[in-house]
């Protein structure tokens, strides 16, 4: 598996750059500001992936929360298990992933509601009829009729927090190199660690994709900023309180089991 561990090592060695991870919630907003100002200028051609119905999108984006949680539970309870494998530690820190849940579910449930409350049912996609009988837009749709409200992009929004929090939740990877880990459990980590920088890779491409070919500036560039305020709150905020999930393990094995 040496292979397997260069790939690794390299994923380790770029987000052990500061400035990378310093800038990468600017990177995000940099690239929602950009893709919007190209996508009203017109300026990006039509591809593959300016369609909703792209493999990306229908089996990663669409269920994008399922691929995170999938991935990085099985990591988080490894990885901090070689850290400390106190249950209460444990519980703690898995406790990252119900606020993140719910961080998720509340955002996604709001941008539905404003959706809802703001818009109205269309007979034609060019909004010329409006059809007052129908008030929201879950029997607009029913009927086969276009819905229009201020749709805050929940594309932008979750892929931009998913990559934000996957980052975070990955970091203690760089301190595990001289963990007392054996084949199998070290196999199966160094496996997830790579599968979840593929998927943040994907989350970043995407978020890219929607930024330059679906939605209005506005609701691109709000869906970013929940994502990046979501992130905040918790991780630059929140979790450096004691009453917290708390921050990843950011000290190696040793010295993370002798401060507990």
């Amino acid at each position: 598996m040496a292979g397997l561990d260069v790939i690794v090592d390299k994923f380790v060695s770029v987000w052990r750059i500061s400035a990378v991870r310093q800038n990468f919630p600017w990177l995000l907003l940099l690239i929602s500001s950009v893709g919007s100002i190209l996508k009203e200028l017109e300026l990006v051609p039509t591809t593959y992936f300016s369609s909703s119905k792209n493999v990306l999108n229908v089996y990663f984006v669409k269920v994008s929360w399922g691929w995170t949680l999938l991935l990085l539970t099985p990591f988080l309870l490894l990885s901090n298990s070689a850290f400390n494998r106190s249950v209460s530690f444990l519980c703690r820190r898995l406790l990252s992933l119900a606020v993140a849940t719910a961080i998720w579910y509340v955002c996604t449930e709001t941008f539905f509601y404003i959706e809802d409350v703001t818009g109205s049912c269309f007979d034609t996609d060019k909004m010329d009829v409006i059809n007052v009988e129908l008030t929201s837009k879950a029997s607009c749709r029913r009927l086969g009729f276009h819905w229009h409200g201020y749709d805050i992009s929940g594309h932008s929004f979750i892929l931009a927090y998913s990559a934000l929090f996957i980052v975070e939740e990955t970091a203690p990877m760089a301190y595990l190199k001289t963990a007392r880990l054996s084949m199998l459990p070290r196999i199966v980590l160094n496996l997830l660690y790579v599968a979840l920088n593929v998927i943040v890779m994907i989350w970043v491409w995407m978020f890219a994709c929607t930024s330059v070919y679906f939605h209005d500036p506005s609701h691109k560039l709000l869906g970013t900023l929940c994502g990046l305020l979501g992130w905040y709150l918790t991780y630059r905020v929140w979790y450096l309180k004691p009453l917290s999930p708390g921050l990843p393990p950011q000290r190696p094995p040793k010295e993370q089991k002798q401060r507990a």
